[in-house]
């Protein structure tokens, strides 16, 4: 009873200052219509806190009494009081309190009231308008005020403790959107709602300032591209300007070098040849000599090789003979070798065992003493708690174990007593719960009876008009059904030849379309193919497009897969990155467009393991497969589709999809991102990894789609041509077409339903009424027979129980005396007079005692060998042998043995040794000389192949110098024909060089050119006189100056070769090439040059782009910051968002749920009865789940035996069951201590209204309820009433309390009296 008593002073209807109560835990409050009752209620609102608008007034000074025809008082003020009792843990049920006079009754009341802490809430109003809130009669702050409330349950904002006149009506009436709200405050979502705001608003902005700090750097970024294309426009002709120049001096250079060269190398060749000629004929008078020398050599070394053979044949015999002495000697050491480390390890075992045998004597010595120092204490400590409980006696260790004899004695001889006492007492009770049993089932019988009486009346009128109701509901039925079969017959064949028809046209229209889009598309298609043409030409690796390499393995795939692949189905695949590229600069160069490009080489596949995983689970659930999977490429290009599309699955519809991505998502919580996937439907409908969901197809997937198949557009719109003459016969035939059809059988449908439902129920209704009609009717006539047999049993029940009274008394003196005889002596032997109080101070310590004396005992036990002495004897006795055992044990001998042993198998070790050494010394001596003379055998023969080899040397480069003095003649006449050529040559390119004014790069030091070419001439001149007396048959000299290395313009030219740098010439064109190779590079070098100076004729650059693209650069750069400072604040701003968001919908997820759980059990509770054991149904549903703060939330209930229909079809009492269901429901979420309704009861009839008051009643020990009503049913089953009436002398309300307990006391007493004697005899019985 947390609301004790509620004092006004001056409030509305209350004049002065008057204390209402106490309230009860159930308190009614009634009273005639405008007495105030509602103004209590208003005030117990006041002082919590509601506003003056809930309070049935316009402003808060409304709410001071002022009496009638008194004058304007600025000094009066209205206060509300509150108080509040926090309830006592230790709450008794008072219910069998004595009533007596008035005294007796304020002490009754006083107890009844709650002993906890108190508190006092109040509130003040003046006639200012201005108000204060008290607690404990302290000012305090609103905050304080509902902060103190929250702390005892009463939340302001959610009203989760009032429930004023209309609530009850307006909470059935309320809106999807009014009930979110009302559960936004309840669970307090709602103080999240600004903060949710906030963030939405923050993200919003974040977003909306990353969109246009994207679409300014966009926008940036395309003027940098034109700019820049423009610069590289610019710095193209200038490269092909400088590459021109660079080209030509290449060119020339390359001419020059490789002319001025070959001359070089000609006339170096020519030099080297004479000289050559000159030594090959010194080389060959040289090499006979040696010939003969190497000869004479060889014959020596061959007769050494033969007598050191000799020597090493003796060697060996002699180190045969001494092997096996060796091996016997090696193997004797082996053997005793292991001897020796045998005995080693036996002496150190005996070592360490006489180290430890002294420690294992200790040990046993400790544990001997242990066990004796152990059994004496606990000996000790058990006489020490028989000297502690002298009081009620003692005994020895003998007159213990004779007690527990004489115990035993006892117990045997009262064993049949006591059984005879148990079978009385047994018989006493079930004598008394059959008179129980016979008094309650009179009474039930009774009011069964009756009840039968009326319900055999009502049945037999509901079973008649039943039966009349449906026969005529059964031939209503077969008439509809009737006509229904008739139009749905006519209906099914027109609209399935209709359906066909425009299943063909819908086809066909598709085609067209996409043909039709095909066609504007050809251009594009083709410069695109185009394009790939030229790119497969000039570099091999380019395949071509991938929508093209590849093909959906049936057609039902092409959209499914041209959605999964995306953009990527139209990029070019490539093997390598160099050729991608290649492919790009050549495409930029040629302005030929833009394309993707996937190298082969270069891009990431998904790993095998995982598309392994999704294939397996693909085969074991046949509704979707992977992607690339329903693709044929060849292997080559299986990782450009697996790029493309990677693990993405093609699902045969959305549903699959959503399950494969949502419910795979779920089980497993803590899953990584790698393994979610992607899911595309046939439909073209798209779930990404991330779980967002993509609906629809664009008309360029479409298109993109119906690449794969061709269709012949004249034979399709032939077709079309006789599918919409055959429509249009087909509707002129069916007159207004489907569309009548449909509504008749609609209507048919819908009428054939109600029939079906309403029969249905008839049916159900009247075989239920039928069967109650025959159980009441049977009830009827047996209850008549059994209430006489009734009276009978109590009778004989009732002498049955004072019969058994008397036989337990009787038993129960026979086992006391039983007792007696056996104990007596024993108490007179010990001088015990109460031996039970002995048993409860002793006996539990004589049980600990002996049960640790027999677990030491049994160890020691354990190290006894079946000797029959006493269990502690035997211990010690045993753990004494055991330590005499080891005393006796002899380690030194044993050590002494195995040391004697060990030494005589090491004497023998070392005299094995010895013999071993002194004949392995002797094979070494013969194995050294053996050696020496293997090696002396060795240089031999390698002396006499090298004398060998070199005679053969000799002979052959004889015969090879003789030949290559003959070539040398040949060559030298060779190379006077090539520089004659060259020299000219070399005249002819300097010419040319000139005439293109082309720059060649001099080197420094032509004075030094000028002296050199001077002694080059004389050299020439000289050389040739010798070579012209040397060489008679060289040919004659050419009659040009070219063939005169003197001349002039030979000299000329060679001056000017010289001082060409070519220092800065590539490498690689200073190689040297075959004619044909040298020619092509020719070929390619001119071909160059004139493709240039075409493409520079072509070009008109802007020479300022340069300039404007770096300021533009500049700007970009900057932009692109602004835009990653707006994208990190967005990501900040969305997770703000999130974190709120989720915040806010658990805080309402979790009201809603355990409201709605609340609400399923407590609309079953108030909807049972006898007839509907079952109850009712009713629950909440939302419209957004994830955040049910933005959607709506509905709120429905079934009655018993009622179809599904809406809150606003049920009645009035209907509505408000439900509403308070909900209420109560909304209550057990945050419970209030105390639960104040206002005639909620207005549209319940009684037997609602009980089930209301049982609830309630049930409820009470849970909260305190405080009720306003008007109807008697809530006063029968209230605790106490608070009664308001009207002084017409003051024009003001007073109110009386009446406790009704003390009634309900006296019912109770007056019902079962009887009963309570039974019970407290059953009570003392059990006691004894």
């Amino acid at each position: 009873m947390p609301v004790t008593y509620i004092e006004l002073e001056n409030f509305k209807s209350y004049a002065g200052i008057q204390r209402i109560g106490p309230f009860f835990n159930f308190t009614c409050v009634i009273g005639p219509n405008g007495s105030g009752k509602s103004n209590l209620m208003d005030a117990i609102s006041f002082v919590l806190g509601v506003q003056s608008r809930d309070l049935r007034s316009n402003q808060m000074k409304d709410l001071i009494f002022r009496p009638p025809g008194s004058e304007r008082d600025e000094t009066l003020s209205a206060k509300a009081s509150l108080v509040y009792v926090e309830p006592s843990k230790e709450e008794g049920d008072t219910d069998d309190e004595e009533e007596g006079d008035s005294p007796k009754r304020q002490s009754r009341l006083s107890k009844k009231l709650p002993q906890g802490k108190t508190t006092i809430f109040s509130r003040i109003v003046t006639t200012k308008g201005t108000g204060e809130y008290q607690i404990n009669n302290k000012a305090v702050s609103f905050k304080q005020y509902e902060k103190k409330l929250a702390s005892i349950g009463v939340l302001l904002k959610a009203r989760n403790f009032l429930v004023f006149q209309g609530d009850v009506e307006s909470m059935a009436r309320k809106n999807p959107k009014e009930l979110v709200e009302m559960f936004e405050n309840l669970s307090g979502s709602a103080e999240l709602r600004e903060e949710y705001e906030r963030a939405l608003k923050a993200k919003d902005e974040a977003e909306q300032q990353t969109i246009f700090a994207y679409n300014k750097t966009k926008e940036h970024k395309s003027e940098r591209r034109v700019l820049k294309e423009q610069k590289e426009e610019a710095e193209r002709f200038h490269d092909l300007l400088q590459q021109r120049t660079t080209l030509k001096e290449n060119y020339f250079l390359w001419l020059l070098f490789h002319i001025h060269s070959d001359i070089q190398q000609r006339e170096a060749n020519k030099v080297e040849l004479e000289e050559s000629l000159n030594e090959c004929q010194e080389v060959v008078t040289e090499k006979e000599a040696l010939l003969k020398k190497a000869k004479k050599e060889a014959s020596k070394a061959r007769g050494a090789t033969s007598s050191k053979d000799k020597l090493r044949i003796k060697l060996e015999a002699e180190v045969d003979k001494l092997q096996p002495s060796v091996i016997e000697s090696s193997e004797a050491i082996h053997a005793l070798n292991k001897r020796v480390a045998s005995d080693e390890r036996a002496v150190a075992k005996i070592e360490k065992d006489k180290a430890s045998h002294g420690k294992k004597l200790a040990t046993l010595q400790a544990e001997i003493d242990e066990y004796t120092q152990q059994e004496t204490e606990l000996q000790k400590e058990y006489d020490e708690v028989k000297e502690s409980e002298s009081g009620v006696g003692s005994m020895t260790e003998e007159q213990e174990i004779q007690y527990e004899k004489v115990r035993d004695a006892a117990a045997v001889a009262s064993a049949a007593p006591r059984r005879e006492l148990q079978t009385a007492v047994r018989a006493l009770e079930s004598a008394r719960a059959r008179a129980a049993k016979v008094s309650e089932e009179k009474k039930e019988l009774t009011v069964r009876k009756d009840d039968a009486e009326r319900s055999v009346e009502e049945l037999t009128q509901r079973k008649d008009t039943l039966e009349k109701s449906l026969e005529k509901t059964q031939a209503d039925l077969a008439s509809s059904e009737a006509e229904l079969q008739a139009l749905q017959k006519s209906a099914s064949e027109y609209q399935n030849k209709r359906d066909a028809i425009d299943t063909q046209l819908d086809k066909i229209n598709n085609s067209l379309r996409q043909a039709k889009d095909d066609r504007r598309k050809d251009k594009e298609e083709e410069r695109v193919l185009s394009a790939i043409s030229a790119l497969k030409r000039h570099f091999p690796g380019v395949k071509g497009r991938l929508v093209d390499l590849c093909r959906p393995s049936q057609n039902r795939y092409n959209l499914a897969v041209t959605v999964a692949g995306g953009k990527d189905m139209d990029s070019i695949v490539v093997d390598t990155k160099k050729t991608a590229f290649d492919a790009i600069k050549y495409m930029r160069d040629q302005r030929i467009g833009t394309a993707t490009f996937l190298p082969l080489d270069g891009i990431q596949i998904p790993s095998p393991e995982s598309t392994e995983r999704i294939r397996a689970m693909a085969e074991k659930d046949k509704r979707y497969r992977l992607a690339a999977d329903v693709i044929r490429v060849d292997d080559e290009y299986r990782r450009a589709v697996l790029y493309a599309v990677g693990n993405t699955v093609v699902c045969d519809s959305l549903d699959v999809a959503r399950e494969i991505c949502f419910s795979r998502r779920g089980n497993n919580a803590g899953t990584s991102v790698d393994d979610r996937i992607k899911a595309v439907s046939l439909n073209g409908m798209v779930i990404s990894k991330a779980g967002t969901m993509t609906g629809g197809t664009t008309k360029d997937d479409a298109n993109r789609a119906g690449r794969w198949s061709e269709q012949k557009l004249e034979q399709m719109r032939s077709k079309k041509e006789k599918l919409e003459v055959e429509r249009e016969e087909l509707d002129s035939l069916a007159g207004r077409g489907s569309g009548s059809h449909t509504a008749k059988a609609e209507d048919l449908r819908n009428t054939i339903g109600n029939l079906r439902n309403k029969a249905q129920y008839s049916k159900s209704d009247l075989e239920y009424t039928k069967k109650k009609l025959k159980e009441q009717t049977a009830l009827l006539k047996s209850s008549k027979k059994t209430f006489a047999n009734l009276k009978t049993q109590q009778e004989e029940a009732e002498e049955d129980i004072t019969e058994a009274n008397q036989q337990v008394e009787k038993r129960r003196k026979a086992v006391r005396d039983i007792e007696e005889e056996h104990y007596a002596p024993f108490r007179e032997e010990t001088g015990i007079r109460d031996l039970r109080a002995y048993d409860e101070a002793i006996g539990k310590a004589r049980e600990d005692f002996v049960k640790k004396r027999t677990d030491i005992r049994e160890h020691l036990a354990k190290l006894s060998r079946g000797a029959h002495f006493p269990r502690s004897i035997v211990c010690l006795l045993q753990l004494a042998n055991k330590k005499k055992y080891e005393d006796e044990k002899d380690y030194d001998a044993k050590l002494e043995n195995a040391k004697k042993k060990k030494a005589k198998h090491e004497s023998q070790l070392k005299k094995a040794v010895e013999k071993e050494e002194e004949l392995t010394s002797e094979v070494s001596e013969i194995n050294a000389k053996l050696a020496d003379a293997e090696a002396s055998l060795k240089q031999a023969t390698e002396k006499e192949q090298e004398l060998e080899e070199v005679v053969r040397e000799a002979r052959d480069a004889l015969k090879e110098a003789e030949g290559d003095a003959s070539k040398v003649q040949k060559q030298v006449n060779v190379e006077d024909d090539d520089l004659a050529l060259l020299r000219q040559t070399l005249h002819e390119t300097l010419q040319k060089a000139k005439v293109d004014e082309v720059d060649l790069p001099m080197a420094s030091g032509d004075d030094d050119m000028d002296e050199d070419d001077d002694d080059e001439v004389e050299s020439s001149e000289l050389s040739g006189g010798r070579r012209s007396r040397r060489s008679q048959q060289s040919t004659t000299q050419d009659s040009t100056h070219f063939s005169q290395r003197s001349n002039s313009m030979v000299v000329k030219d060679r001056k000017d070769a010289s001082n060409v740098d070519f220092s800065n010439m590539d490498e690689d064109l200073k190689m040297r090439h075959s004619a044909a190779e040298k020619e092509k590079l020719q070929q390619k070098f001119e071909s160059k040059i004139s493709k240039l100076n075409q493409e520079i004729e072509g070009i008109a650059p802007n020479m300022k782009a340069a300039d404007a693209f770096n300021t533009m650069t500049e700007k970009v750069k900057t932009t692109v910051d602004d835009f990653n400072t707006a994208k990190e604040e967005s990501r900040k701003a969305n997770e703000e968002f999130s974190k709120v968001r989720k915040a806010r919908s658990h805080k309402f997820n979790t009201a809603f749920k355990k409201i709605d759980a609340a609400l399923k059990i407590i609309y079953t509770d108030m909807t049972k009865s006898k007839k509907h054991p079952l109850g009712g149904n009713a629950y909440l549903s939302l419209d957004d789940s994830d955040e049910p703060y933005r959607g709506g939330m509905k709120f429905n209930a079934m009655p018993p035996m009622k179809r599904f229909r809406d809150m606003e079809q049920l009645s009035g009492g209907e509505k408000t069951v439900a509403a308070l269901s909900l209420l109560f429901a909304i209550h057990s979420y945050r419970p209030a201590p105390f639960f104040i309704m206002d005639e909620v009861d207005a549209a319940l009839d009684n037997v609602n209204v009980n089930k209301v008051c049982n609830y309630i009643s049930q409820r009470s020990s849970d909260f305190q309820c405080i009720v306003i009503s008007l109807k008697d049913m809530f006063y029968e089953n209230s605790e106490s009433l608070v009664g308001i009436c009207r002084d017409v002398s003051s024009n003001s309300s007073r109110t009386m309390t009446l406790d009704l307990t003390k009634f309900d006391q006296d019912k109770r007493s007056r019902r079962g009296g009887t009963l309570e004697s039974d019970t407290s005899k059953r009570r003392k019985v059990s006691a004894q």
